[in-house]
């Protein structure tokens, strides 16, 4: 499949699952790894480490949007799924970086390109992004940037 060790270690707990007979976990397993293919298919490459946790980010940010939403029409029962699906995801991807990390990184970059205030709000996500991947939010990321950049 890919040449990322998380692609191989994807399809190691898929084995795994299968053998203790986990069929929610399989089933999950198996979403994340069609994922992984799909894009693979598409783009007529092998991955690497970066893209996996990139297509696996989206896929655990679809999975909390669906938390969310779960959460708000009151649909315990699939609040549950939802909840266990997520945690599963998020075995796969790095720890979130705190809140002190995160406006280091900030910070750093907003001097590094030379910001000078909310027009330049482009170019330090650009910047960023790559450095935070997998570890923090987009949304998180936006709010730091805004903050640092209008105050």
């Amino acid at each position: 499949m890919a040449t990322s060790e998380i692609a191989a270690r994807l399809k190691s707990e898929i084995v795994t699952a299968m053998k203790a007979k986990e069929k929610a976990r399989l089933g999950v397993l198996r979403m994340m790894q069609a994922a992984l293919k799909q894009v693979e298919v598409d783009e007529r490459r092998e991955l690497e480490d970066a893209d996996v946790l990139k297509i696996l980010s989206g896929y655990a940010k679809k999975v909390k949007d669906q938390v969310k939403s779960y959460g708000d029409g009151g649909r315990e029962d699939l609040l549950a799924d939802a909840k266990a699906e997520l945690l599963i995801v998020e075995e796969f991807l790095p720890a979130e970086i705190d809140d002190a990390a995160l406006e280091k990184i900030v910070t750093e970059v907003i001097a590094e390109v030379g910001a000078a205030g909310p027009q330049d709000m482009g170019k330090v996500m650009k910047a960023v992004m790559p450095r935070t991947a997998g570890q923090a939010d987009g949304s998180r990321v936006s709010a730091m940037v805004k903050r640092k950049l209008v105050g």
